[in-house]
């Protein structure tokens, strides 16, 4: 057996070095950058929600047919985090960046002229696998650019900028289905991706480490080479069960906000007689501040944890203690605002209970940051050289968790109610922070099994 000390870091200063490649004003333009193609998986997917129901008349579909373009774009969001991810360690961040927009362009002008659900289906398809690796290559960049002690904090911004999608995409998703056009809501989105591939083309350097790149160990390189990957092989770092159990603990907790966004207007919509879209969207608000309010606390907090505990240990630290800092969202935030929301929605009307529900949107929204973005900042401590792959692997199995999971919160909402609904995600996010719990205590022994590089 490894030694447990041997999995343990400390910080040399000629591996530091190499984040000094870029001057900090070149380090915050990278990471807008990074943010702001982060942010288009998540309007992409959200700005959708207020729109189903005027997508579903003017195609003549029902509500439930629609919304299966929303579990659809889940699963291409799984296979494109795995796909960019994969290429990404070989042919670099940059480029698959530049591979990814086109793909967003052509597919956001294809659902804007969709006129059946197959081909809704098809270009939404297309569309969401174009923009889904702007989470994991923006890990992947950050974990690139910044050291140990500084990654949590910017992955904590990282986070709380592109998160902003779920506070302003429903309510612009709404306010364009009602007062515009779904259709060309999606053409805006085609043009965005097209500014971004622009911005990235002129400004953006490669950032992977030197020598670091799978086409850097090509000796015979043609002027155009392709080289086939397996996108799933990433899924094999999943083997490590440290990586393995704070996913599932990620899953259960961002179910929470599933369970209180995807179903709103049949849940606060229905109870509180809101039927306008804009307005529906609006109320997706409160949730998407909290996450843009929680990440960079979140984010702080964790690097302020590690390196106490690196200091109370003289130098030498354990990746697991960032994990500490989660435990406010983990055990009080989440599953007290889901089992809130769902009692008040089911018991309190009026005006008290509109904006009681709103306050625990905000909550949630609070309270899922600050157990996520600790444990994406675990993941690239973890698995830096293949922290984007990490990153993939990680997401693109939660994703599928959740699209499942959401399949189930409607027919559940009818079957059981909106409380019990909620209550049971409040405990599923409880047994989720039970995990992490378990994490802290014993995760230096699950690696000393086989010893992994940190950095």
């Amino acid at each position: 057996m490894v030694p447990e000390e041997t999995c343990l870091l400390l910080v040399t200063t000629t591996h530091e070095a190499i984040y000094n490649r870029f001057a900090p004003h070149m380090k915050r333009w990278i990471v807008f950058l990074v943010s702001s193609v982060g942010l288009l998986p998540m309007f992409v997917q959200t700005a959708f929600v207020p729109s189903i129901p005027q997508i579903a008349k003017d195609l003549d579909l029902t509500h439930a047919v629609v919304s299966l373009t929303f579990s659809l774009s889940i699963l291409a969001n799984a296979v494109g985090l795995l796909v960019w991810a994969a290429y990404s360690s070989f042919y670099g961040r940059r480029s698959m960046y530049l591979w990814g927009m086109p793909f967003v362009c052509i597919g956001s002008c294809g659902v804007a002229v969709s006129t059946s659900l197959q081909s809704l289906l098809f270009w939404r398809f297309v569309q969401t696998f174009g923009c889904a690796g702007g989470m994991s290559l923006g890990h992947g960049v950050i974990g690139d650019i910044y050291k140990l002690g500084e990654r949590g904090t910017v992955i904590g911004v990282f986070f709380g900028v592109t998160l902003l999608g779920y506070a302003v995409a429903p309510f612009l998703g709404g306010a364009a289905t009602q007062y515009w056009s779904w259709r060309n809501l999606h053409y805006s989105i085609g043009a965005w991706g097209l500014l971004e591939m622009l911005l990235i083309y002129l400004s953006f350097p490669e950032t992977s480490h030197p020598g670091t790149l799978g086409i850097d160990k090509v000796t015979r390189r043609r002027w155009i080479h392709i080289t086939w990957l397996n996108p799933l092989s990433s899924l094999w770092l999943l083997r490590s069960p440290n990586l393995f159990a704070v996913m599932i603990a990620q899953a259960l907790v961002l179910l929470t906000d599933y369970v209180l966004l995807v179903p709103m207007a049949y849940t606060i919509g229905a109870r509180y007689g809101i039927t306008n879209e804009a307005i529906i969207g609006a109320c997706f608000l409160p949730n998407g501040l909290g996450n843009l309010a929680g990440s960079p606390i979140a984010g702080r907090l964790s690097d302020i944890v590690v390196r106490r505990w690196r200091e109370k240990r003289k130098g030498v630290w354990f990746p697991e203690d960032r994990l500490r800092a989660t435990w406010i969202g983990g055990l009080f935030m989440v599953p007290l605002s889901v089992g809130a929301s769902g009692l008040i929605t089911t018991y309190v009307g009026g005006p008290i209970g509109l904006s009681l529900n709103l306050l625990f949107l905000f909550m949630n929204g609070m309270g899922v940051d600050f157990v996520f973005s600790p444990i994406a900042s675990y993941n690239v401590d973890v698995m830096h050289s293949r922290s984007a792959e990490a990153t993939a692997a990680s997401t693109a199995v939660r994703s599928l968790i959740i699209s499942a999971a959401t399949t189930l919160v409607i027919p559940s909402i009818e079957r059981i109610g909106v409380a019990w609904t909620n209550i049971i995600a409040a405990i599923l996010a409880l047994i989720g922070q039970g995990i992490i719990l378990l994490m802290i205590r014993y995760g230096d022994r699950m690696r000393a099994r086989g010893c992994q590089s940190y950095y």
